[in-house]
């Protein structure tokens, strides 16, 4: 097959989990802890995709180390008790892939032990390897640390690799380790984003069904 290790991003690519779950996260720590700042869903998805997640807590809300660690443990301590639901039809395109040969592997700013509990009950196959937030900070999206990583574990070289994720941090890693890059982009319907996945990304998919046809269809070729 042509890409025969898919490395998937967890949140709003697999699982629809920013406007369920860490965006009502984010609204509950900011009313205790910061009652003066209000953002809406598409401006919290805005400020994720660029400049991320930990410039959006420190630069934009102005959260102090400790107060990093404490919203930390409040958006754990939510996650915990929120599964998210997997994209409809994501759960028939993974085990088509996984059944046909191809790994799996995981590159997340989610915890790894939530990641797998989410693969388990939304029914997706067990991924092969999983990188989350539980990694140094210096070894996280958007470094290209996990890739170069799944490739000198599993034997895979860059051009076997196919990343899909939603976010600028995704695409800059995988730009980093010269790897293929296929946005996701059926998460949100924010301009900006989708124009910056558009023009830049070697590959663009608004619905599910589009990436699983393209997937499977280059399952099924001859290396």
């Amino acid at each position: 097959m042509k890409y025969p290790c898919l490395v998937l991003d967890h949140d709003d690519t697999v699982v629809n989990s920013t406007a369920t779950i860490h965006f009502p996260s984010f609204v509950e720590y900011m009313k205790i802890h910061r009652p003066n700042i209000s953002m809406s869903l598409e401006e919290y998805f805005k400020l994720n995709f660029d400049p991320g997640v930990v410039e959006l807590f420190t630069d934009i809300c102005g959260l102090s180390p400790q107060e990093m660690k404490e919203e930390e443990q409040f958006w754990s301590d939510y996650v915990k008790d929120h599964i998210p639901e997997p994209y409809p039809g994501m759960r028939e395109i993974l085990w088509r892939y996984k059944e046909a040969g191809g790994t799996i592997a995981v590159v997340s700013h989610s915890y790894g032990h939530y990641i797998r509990r989410d693969y388990e009950a939304g029914g997706l196959p067990e991924p092969d390897l999983v990188y989350g937030w539980e990694l140094e900070p210096e070894k996280r999206k958007p470094d290209p640390f996990c890739l170069l990583d799944i490739q000198e574990k599993l034997g895979f070289t860059a051009s076997q690799l196919l990343v899909l994720d939603d976010l600028k941090p995704g695409y800059d890693m995988a730009r980093a380790a010269g790897v293929t890059f296929a946005a996701a982009g059926w998460a949100n319907d924010v301009p900006e984003i989708e124009n910056f996945m558009r023009q830049n990304c070697d590959f663009y998919f608004k619905r599910v069904g589009d990436f699983g046809r393209f997937l499977l269809e280059e399952t099924d070729q001859k290396s």
